[in-house]
């Protein structure tokens, strides 16, 4: 609980209307994405990086948790209060800063959403290229804490790629500023790559310069549909390896995620259907049209059932709305899930799925599997009805094929970060002496530990 002086110096330094103590408020900055609740003391919305700065000394005096938030769609608890405290809302801080076309950058405050910053450059014929499921509601500052991949990664590279530049508030409330608006700079050790998916533990950003790139010409988009997971598989290596195609996004989907999405969207999808996949390719217009006609070539080469090539933008719409709304159509089947976020080299995609689906037998818990398949990124949902034994049945699950993915190479998380969600498994990927060089790193930032305080480590 925050004591009365405590509160009021909050109000005196950064506006009595911006301090929120009331339990309506409090309550709804209880949760992110993952459903887990944990009720803050205050809610600060700052409006500049001197509120930040302030309300951070001040938590710091008197040994406050801070925990950042943007829009809160993370999954893995990343901006639950697990300690209580002040949740920070930086939604408020929602400036596109500068565009600058000639050096192909943008600067931006933390609380942009995503798409709002890929539309505005888009009018400048720029393209600001990750793309997360969450793009239309997900904000800046959120992706680069938690490094953010998403839709395009098979082509452009995740949220790391593209950060030029930060400023910081550390835990102190002093402010650094950390690389450079040039598009390369080895001056030093990379802090800036240090902050980005640090997950709020070691400070808040309150400007962000991005890398931007020419905004391709066109799109094309195309979805094929498979009677098992094999011959899908087959596609996407004849895609990759075979015909050396990279396109700009190679998204799979299994049968309990088509299932679940079947009459949810515009997209009519054949009976029989076990696997699907969906693939955009980007360039000038004879190029796409070109690669386009190939890729379907090879789809019906591998025995697709079925295969459609969006016309028009509204077509290419509803090949996408059916990805994106996978996850919450999940909902439909049962009341809980948990998004897993699996990485493995693409050479094991087939030997973890089949193992991940032995395992789910074993443990009566259903999965559905989609995601990035062309970079063996897999979004792993465990779909189940509240309860204990359920619980316990998920946990074990869960345990097992994270045990499993490192065995092979994988890693444990690959766009949504540790957070709480995922700390207790953080050992099977990191060896006792990494983690403990990166406990150390953290103490120096934040000796007092007030940062986002129980996350990535137990």
């Amino acid at each position: 609980m925050i004591q009365a002086r405590v509160f009021e110096e909050l109000c005196d330094n950064v506006g009595r209307e911006n301090v929120f103590d009331n339990i309506e408020e409090r309550v709804c900055y209880s949760f992110d994405a993952t459903k887990e609740k944990h009720l803050p003391d205050l809610v600060i919305r700052p409006h500049t990086k001197e509120h930040v700065s302030t309300t951070i000394s001040i938590a710091n005096k008197y040994n406050i948790p801070i925990c950042p938030r943007g829009a809160g769609t993370g999954l893995s608890g990343g901006a639950v209060p697990v300690k209580g405290g002040i949740v920070l809302d930086l939604k408020n801080m929602d400036k596109i800063i500068e565009i600058n076309a000639k050096d192909l950058t943008v600067t931006v405050e933390p609380g942009v959403v995503t798409k709002d910053l890929q539309d505005e450059v888009a009018r400048l014929r720029l393209f600001y290229p990750p793309e997360p499921g969450s793009a239309e509601f997900s904000t800046i500052g959120g992706n680069v804490a938690e490094c953010t991949g998403g839709m395009t990664g098979m082509k452009y590279g995740v949220t790391r790629n593209y950060v030029l530049a930060l400023e910081i508030v550390l835990p102190d409330g002093s402010i650094i500023n950390t690389g450079r608006k040039t598009l390369r700079s080895v001056a030093g050790y990379d802090l800036t790559r240090f902050f980005v998916g640090s997950e709020g533990t070691l400070g808040v950003f309150t400007r962000i310069t991005l890398k931007l790139l020419p905004l391709p010409e066109k799109i094309g988009t195309i979805t094929s549909y498979f009677k098992n997971i094999d011959d899908a598989l087959n596609t996407t290596d004849s895609i990759l390896i075979k015909s050396h195609f990279l396109p700009r996004s190679l998204e799979f989907v299994d049968k309990t995620g088509i299932d679940a999405v079947r009459g949810f969207t515009k997209e009519e999808i054949p009976e029989g259907v076990e696997a699907l996949l969906l693939i955009d390719v980007d360039g000038n217009e004879k190029s796409v049209v070109n690669d386009i006609s190939k890729i379907e070539v090879l789809c019906k080469e591998n025995k697709a059932l079925k295969t459609l090539v969006a016309k028009t933008d509204d077509e290419r719409k509803i090949l996408w709305d059916t990805r994106r709304s996978i996850s919450p159509s999940l909902f439909r089947i049962a009341s809980m899930k948990f998004n897993d976020d699996i990485c493995v080299p693409r050479s094991k995609v087939r030997e973890v799925l089949k193992r991940v689906y032995e395992l789910s037998k074993t443990y009566s818990i259903q999965v559905a599997a989609f995601g990035h398949i062309g970079e063996g990124h897999i979004h792993l949902n465990l779909i189940y009805d509240e309860g204990k034994a359920a619980d316990l049945s998920v946990h074990k699950l869960i345990s097992q094929i994270l045990k499993e993915v490192v065995s092979i190479g994988g890693t444990i998380t690959s766009e949504h970060g540790v957070g709480d969600t995922k700390s207790e498994f953080i050992g099977l990927e990191l060896s006792p002496h990494e983690i403990e060089i990166m406990k150390e790193l953290k103490k120096m930032f934040d000796p007092k530990g007030i940062m986002n305080p129980g996350k990535i480590f137990v």
